[in-house]
């Protein structure tokens, strides 16, 4: 079997938060949303339905366990999960925070507006407060 390796982009776009029993969580750097995304570490994976059935349940489990945690600690009216896979081939979740009224409301938030960096500090202080979320709700 190869080892597990993040797609270029997804290394581009994000940066790590911590690693789950199956997925590796990274934040989005788009300080629009509270935006997490999830990649399980399985060698060449596409899609959901490829995973083993025991990594299926997983991803299910830790997707739920990140969103409530998501939901809580930014208050957000409505929590997106998606997995498209359009741009980025390797299999990977969306986890994002959403407001009525925010910058993309009620569409979709791809390419509604630019992404805007976090500064270093924000982002590492948003990367504790999940951090902590998550081993807390655990």
């Amino acid at each position: 079997m190869t080892e597990f390796e993040l797609h270029p982009q997804l290394l581009a776009d994000t940066v790590e938060i911590c690693t789950l029993r199956l997925c590796r969580v990274l934040i989005m750097n788009d300080s629009t949303y509270p935006w997490l995304v999830l990649v399980p570490e399985r060698f060449g994976m596409r899609e959901i339905h490829a995973l083993k059935e025991a990594d299926q349940q997983t991803l299910m489990r830790e997707i739920s366990h990140v969103a409530s945690v998501m939901e809580t600690l930014f208050q957000a009216d409505k929590m997106n999960v998606a997995a498209l896979g359009n741009m980025v081939p390797q299999l990977h979740v969306h986890i994002i925070a959403r407001y009525e009224g925010d910058a993309a409301w009620p569409g979709p938030v791809w390419g509604k507006v630019p992404a805007k960096a976090y500064e270093p500090a924000a982002c590492a202080d948003t990367i504790t407060k999940i951090k902590e979320a998550l081993e807390s709700a655990s």
